[in-house]
């Protein structure tokens, strides 16, 4: 399938009515009531409940209790994860990280230097020759221009083990079943993490959720009963929440399958630290091939991912003895320190759910239990966080009483068509790191061809050892064409493959690390926002695979553009912040951007109106043009009397060349912004404040939080 066809289908999918209905597996819904009914009516159930303790639910878990929503997290394994998994942290993802009491900047500090991670190293061995490297970090992204802060290379076990530090420091307690402060039959009250609990079925009601969940204890098999008003499934790529409530996944299977190695060798890790610095090393010999994740050069942690075809290998050919002599052949060289720690098989898919949200609204698919993506590109992660990002503050608006429960639908409305578009993006990227080696000469759909082929055709009838014979005998044959003999530039065919690959690094054909324009610059179409009047909806932009740059905007949907403004104030010392720092890290709260007109604080003061009489917090940021003041603005406080929740701010520019604010936003200082508690547009007016002002922001905010729908 094409990457079109891949976002058409998908497309097609998402504009399907959600339905609910009996599953074998266990989900059963007892009712049928109003999606507009609020659920916060009985206080002695435990708010949220979030299935899965991996970087997805634990950052949920920290954004909802900085909301002041109690929540328990289960996690059915009775440890956390050691494997390094996921390692690359997005732009988007480390804005979200600095608002979560320091964690972005505790990430900078503690992860390698950017120049040991920056590059990837295509060679025929590590100690071997170089066939080429790209280099990912371009200069802007150094310079903080189009955000506050720049992308991070650190392991999945490191982030889940500052995540935990953070929620015990907010209160939470890690409770498991072989410890004193075991909870198997006491009741809930938030601020818990459980290990060793698995959710068995799940069963719905007019009041809550009811997750039957078993563990072990003593040698026992027991169960227990959770209720809470809404239940997440954050429980990774294999979600029981999502097969108990019956949701598909749509897309492409089993693109490749592959065996994970974690190992430690410090002495693997100096030699690249002061020879050939990188983040990833594809490896390509006449012995082996393999793709070397390097976690940290410095404390010589790696990951190598070999191919696996069963049936006819085995994880018994994958043994820790086996897995050093295939690291050896790799590295082209002796080492007396390889540790291998882990070794598991994974298989890769790209796969998104039917439904984000069940239940009438009280169950939800966050991460990869929502979205199963190749890694190329690192989005799985990134994006599942996000999505925790995008639902935080609408969980915490219905639970606090001022949203309905169809603001939860939001959640599926927006984060589902990213979730395609990453997906597609994943796919092309997967597709492009592929280029490479079918350039040398090992197409990998040949390779997979061929193994179908002995799976399912005239092979499937020959002994396993024999089947094991043949498809190592055609892969050795396929790797021959890496020998020196024929990969030199002596050798035509040798010099025309080296040739071409020398034009896919220098065209960025090859598999990308950044992608700015989706990274920052992904908006929502439909929502809880308004759009613009005159926006007509564009169709889905297919994703290119290729680095491009983001292009701030203050369209509806969009991620508010990040620029640097001084806090006005009467003392000596100004704050210089981001304008994603206006927006309240500890509430949820909206933000209206104006600058500083008549008519804009007109608007202000209907804004503070409506948002008294729904009950939502709103703070007016005064955004004053750089070198027009110098203090803090006794006309704000004067002409948006008698409400105190707003901030004079000033621009800092760059330089003198630099864009204004409303001309980095593409409108007029006329115009006004509403941002959300997750830092994205609401709404926007481009045009001077006239009219019924009252009556204007009325309908934006009850169309932003679900009034709206309720009444159409």
């Amino acid at each position: 399938m094409g990457v079109s066809g891949f976002i058409k289908g998908f497309n097609l999918l998402h504009r399907t009515k959600p339905r609910i209905r009996l599953h074998p597996y266990g989900y059963i819904q007892r009712r049928d009531f109003s999606d507009t009914k609020i659920l916060n009516s009985n206080d002695s159930l435990l708010p949220v409940l979030i299935v899965g303790a991996g970087p997805v639910g634990l950052v949920l878990s920290v954004l909802l209790t900085k909301f002041g929503i109690k929540c328990t997290v289960l996690e059915k394994n009775k440890g956390f994860s050691k494997h390094p998994q996921a390692h690359f942290i997005n732009n988007r993802t480390m804005e979200v990280f600095r608002k979560l009491d320091g964690l972005a900047e505790e990430i900078q500090r503690s992860q390698p230097p950017v120049d040991l991670w920056r590059k990837f190293i295509y060679c025929t061995s590590l100690t071997g020759s170089i066939l080429g490297s790209v280099d990912h970090m371009h200069p802007q992204d150094f310079e903080k221009i189009v955000s506050p802060i720049s992308v991070a290379h650190f392991s999945q076990y490191k982030l889940t083990r500052l995540l935990v530090k953070l929620l015990e420091n907010l209160g939470f307690g890690i409770h498991t079943l072989e410890g004193p402060d075991s909870l198997d039959h006491e009741p809930l009250r938030g601020g818990e993490i459980l290990m060793g609990y698995e959710c068995v079925s799940i069963d719905t009601t007019d009041e809550c959720v009811t997750a039957t969940v078993s563990f072990s204890k003593e040698g026992k098999l027991l169960t227990r009963k959770i209720q809470s008003k809404i239940l997440i499934g954050a429980d990774g790529a294999g979600s029981m929440v999502r097969k108990l409530v019956g949701i598909d996944l749509k897309g492409e299977k089993d693109l490749q399958k592959l065996v994970s190695v974690h190992f430690w060798s410090k002495d693997l890790g100096r030699y690249l630290l002061n020879e050939r610095p990188g983040m990833l090393f594809f490896i390509f010999n006449t012995e082996v091939i393999g793709v070397l994740v390097a976690h940290d050069l410095t404390q010589g942690e790696f990951v190598l991912q070999i191919p696996f075809y069963p049936p006819q290998q085995n994880l018994e050919d994958f043994s820790p003895e086996i897995c050093k002599k295939l690291i050896l052949k790799l590295v082209g060289q002796e080492l007396s320190d390889i540790d291998v720690i882990d070794i598991k098989p994974w298989v890769m898919h790209a796969e998104v759910a039917d439904r984000f949200v069940c239940g009438n609204n009280q169950i939800m698919l966050c991460g990869d239990a929502a979205h199963r993506f190749p890694p190329a590109g690192g989005f799985g992660m990134n994006t599942g966080i996000q999505d925790a990002h995008n639902l935080a503050w609408k969980i915490a608006s219905l639970l606090n009483g001022v949203a309905p429960t169809s603001i939860l639908a939001t959640y599926e409305t927006e984060r589902k068509p990213i979730a395609v578009f990453n997906t597609a993006l994943s796919v092309q990227n997967f597709r492009a790191a592929m280029a490479v080696p079918a350039t040398l000469g090992l197409d990998p759909t040949v390779a997979n061809s061929v193994h179908q082929v002995i799976n399912k055709g005239f092979g499937y009838i020959l002994p396993s050892g024999m089947q094991k014979a043949i498809l190592d005998g055609i892969f050795s044959i396929g790797r021959s064409q890496l020998s020196e003999f024929i990969l030199n530039e002596n050798n035509p065919l040798g010099s025309s493959r080296l040739a071409k690959l020398r034009h896919i690094f220098e065209e960025g054909k090859s598999l990308q690390l950044q992608f700015p324009a989706e990274d920052l610059g992904f908006r929502y179409l439909e929502g809880a926002l308004v759009p613009d009047g005159d926006d007509v909806v564009p169709a889905p932009e297919l994703p290119t695979g290729r680095r491009r740059d983001y292009v701030p905007c203050a369209d509806p949907g969009s991620r508010l553009p990040h620029m640097n403004v001084k806090v006005l104030s009467n003392f000596p010392s100004e704050e210089t912040i981001s304008t994603l720092d206006l927006v309240s890290e500890n509430k949820v709260e909206f933000l209206l951007i104006i600058a500083p007109m008549e008519e804009s604080y007109n608007l202000a003061q209907a804004a503070f109106k409506v948002a008294e009489e729904y009950k939502v917090s709103t703070k007016v940021c005064i955004l004053w043009p750089a070198d027009t003041v110098t203090r803090v603005q006794p006309g704000s406080k004067a002409k948006l009397a008698p409400w105190k929740n707003y901030i004079d701010v000033i621009e800092v520019k760059r330089s003198l060349d630099s864009s204004s604010w409303w001309s980095t936003c593409q409108m007029t200082e006329q115009g006004a912004i509403l941002v959300r508690p997750d830092e994205h547009i609401a709404w926007r007016s481009k045009s001077r404040a006239v009219g019924d002002l009252y009556s204007k922001m009325k309908i934006v905010f009850s169309t932003v939080l679900g009034f709206e729908s309720m009444n159409s």
